[in-house]
């Protein structure tokens, strides 16, 4: 039985960022503007054309927005893409998902009654049923690397290994499928249809393999592409697109997404040949190469490429709304460098080109704006200490805890990576007093120390959520907080800076049975992510892993979506390169979910935060406050304590870790009529 397309696709949710304004689209020629009109850095542009020509000449484009803004070199020029053909050629795999001819997970040899063979000793290895379609398309078949029968070197799914091979039976699948020679089948479905002419994109004969397969020209994805530019630009803002090309769904959005956010389990895979192709496993996906991992990290993590000898490439950037290619000759590399170093020089001005957007969200309908009162005003306590998550316990105190410093005064004897507190009363007259915790106590700085990144009271039960602990574990204490019991699991892939929303004293007030956890969708507690996640446990269940269910999506009727299984997890919140830790809080007076994130990047590093709203705690979230530099250090941790909340819901204590203190400092809500 078939599973559905989108199940078919993905073992892991997408990322799939759709630009604000209305989509551009070109006719026979690009619209074009200025980088000035559109707002482009045009010093950073023309330091990515020089060092794109800086192999010795070639060609290339620039499309932002829909619009030209930069090109170079012969437009018309064909070159030989060389392996930006694989990317070219997973169009048709998509093409066969969409037309429901095929599904990812389905076995090759179900298309093609002679796949794998020659060589006849694929066949006694005992490993071509297990190759899928999906393998195929992520290089974890096992073929060798030339373009022709190439032999198995591994069993198909434990090694990532780069091969022309694997491709260009994927390539014999389809061809298998639609009964077409699969030029004919693009050229029909996707390049006309784009504005591609067969002067602009030419398809070589097969180079590796006999012409014809069952009478049928055989293609080959391995290589095999010559193109201009501005063919492989109109490519490339396709997938931008995700799929779509003015009123037509051409590709399916789900195929799009999973290029670019790529299953998790991949990157676990070891990389045959790491010297020559880094962690590629961890950033590759469906025949394109992506930056899923951050490697290089002034590009945004939803960024993708082709790239094939003498450094073809098509670079999409969903989030910021960029196209661009290049062709011509290969870059200069450097010896023992890291695969991807040579991308770096191109890439990083292009991102730096972009101005820097506004808030990733549309402006609260319920919240105009947050003053702060002057930072004279700031009470700041515990000197040396940062992190500072809150929950509101039953004894009508705050509980707390601390990192990497000595807590409250009197201060501890010794620094710690995690301690424990209580504080009592109210801004600007509060008092904290640590707990001493054995149990729970950790030595360590920085990512060496167990952390906590979220604490909440249930029912008089402390449940802390602690970080830096591969990836995260969750600890409970029925005495508040003198002692400790520590779960026998972890959670071991995302949520690895977990942290949960509070609601009233004790948990009063929650608008359900569940608790809720929000993550940075990443292992680490340290990295700035595209997406943050959602998880909920019911409250009485909260110790035992098998209960929590993973947010996936809101489903068509406005609900949300959830899943046992982790893998499923998709995205309750989206901003590429900025999400990272936070606090989220239930004003209970506005009836809003208030989301406070930290780590905002700007020139300096850090320095910016955003507090964002919505109805429910799946959002639709829109922005409270946002800013790129506040007047103060905001740290890298806050949230807003719910008993610090007035009874009208219009005055808040913002706690926050800037310059190593347990920070507070009032914020006064102006509402919307």
């Amino acid at each position: 039985m078939k599973m559905p397309l989108l199940l078919g696709l993905l073992c892991t949710p997408m990322l799939n960022v759709t630009p604000t304004q209305a989509a551009e689209w070109p006719g026979d020629e690009w619209a074009r503007a200025t980088p000035a009109e559109m707002g482009l850095d045009a010093a950073q542009l023309a330091k990515a054309r020089d060092y794109a020509l800086s192999g010795g000449g070639g060609s290339g484009c620039i499309v932002y927005r829909g619009k030209m803004v930069l090109n170079w070199g012969d437009a018309a020029t064909l070159y030989d893409l060389k392996s930006s053909g694989k990317s070219i050629g997973s169009t048709a795999l998509g093409l066969a998902l969409k037309d429901g001819k095929v599904q990812l997970d389905d076995p090759a040899q179900k298309y093609h009654p002679t796949f794998g063979l020659p060589p006849e000793s694929n066949a006694q290895t005992g490993w071509i049923p297990k190759i899928t379609l999906r393998m195929l398309a992520n290089q974890t078949a096992g073929f060798g690397k030339p373009g022709g029968y190439e032999p198995l070197l591994f069993e198909p799914g434990t090694q990532w290994s780069y091969s022309d091979g694997g491709p260009n039976w994927l390539a014999e699948c389809l061809t298998l499928v639609y009964k077409r020679d699969l030029n004919d089948v693009l050229f029909e479905r996707v390049f006309a249809p784009l504005g591609i002419k067969n002067t602009d994109l030419v398809w070589r004969k097969q180079a590796y393999r006999p012409e014809l397969l069952d009478g049928i020209r055989r293609r080959e994805f391995g290589s095999g592409f010559s193109a201009d530019v501005e063919a492989m630009a109109r490519i490339g803002y396709l997938y931008l697109r995700d799929g779509r090309w003015k009123d037509e769904q051409i590709l399916p959005a789900a195929f799009i997404g999973a290029i670019h956010h790529p299953d998790p389990a991949l990157a676990k895979l070891p990389v045959r040949e790491p010297t020559e192709y880094g962690k590629a496993s961890s950033h590759y996906s469906m025949l394109w190469w992506n930056n899923a991992d951050g490697t290089i990290a002034e590009m945004p993590r939803d960024a993708f490429w082709s790239w094939g000898l003498y450094d073809s490439l098509i670079v999409v950037v969903p989030s910021l709304d960029l196209v661009v290619a290049r062709a011509g000759k290969s870059w200069n590399r450097e010896k023992n460098n890291d695969h991807y170093d040579v991308l770096k020089p191109f890439f990083r001005p292009l991102a730096a080109a972009v101005p820097k957007r506004a808030a990733a969200y549309p402006p609260s309908p319920v919240i105009a704006n947050i003053d702060w009162e002057a930072p004279a005003g700031i009470a700041r306590r515990a000197e040396g200490s940062d992190n500072w998550p809150m929950t509101w316990a039953s004894d009508d105190a705050l509980y707390t805890a601390y990192g990497d410093g000595q807590g409250f005064v009197p201060f501890v004897k010794s620094k710690l990576s995690m301690g424990l507190a209580k504080v009592t009363g109210a801004p600007p007259n509060f008092e904290g007093t640590n707990i001493s915790a054995p149990t729970a106590e950790a030595l360590g700085n920085g990512k060496d120390g167990r952390k906590a990144s979220g604490i909440l009271m249930v029912k008089g039960v402390l449940y802390l959520l602690v970080r830096n602990a591969a990836n995260a574990q969750l600890g409970w204490s029925n005495d508040r907080g003198a002692t400790w019991q520590w779960a026998d699991w972890k959670f071991t892939e995302s949520f690895g800076c977990p942290t949960f929303l509070n609601f009233g004293q004790n948990y009063g007030n929650a608008r359900d049975g569940f608790v809720y956890l929000y993550s940075p969708d990443s292992d680490s507690a340290y990295v700035r992510t595209d997406r943050m996640v959602l998880a909920r446990v019911p409250l009485d269940k909260i110790r035992e892993r098998d209960a929590y269910e993973f947010f996936v999506k809101i489903g068509a009727g406005g609900e949300p979506q959830w899943s046992r299984d982790i893998k499923q997890r998709g995205a309750v919140f989206e901003n590429a390169g900025a999400c990272y830790r936070g606090g989220v809080s239930y004003d209970a007076a506005l009836k809003r979910y208030l989301w406070c994130q930290i780590g905002l990047p700007n020139d300096a590093g850090f320095g910016g935060f955003a507090i964002y709203d919505a109805p429910s705690p799946w959002g639709p979230w829109t922005t409270a406050y946002y800013t790129q530099s506040w007047d103060v250090d905001p740290g890298d941790t806050a949230s807003l304590p719910t008993k610090w909340m007035s009874d009208d819901g219009r005055t808040l204590h913002l706690v926050f870790s800037g310059d190593d203190c347990f920070a507070v400092r009032r914020g006064t809500l102006s509402l919307k009529p």
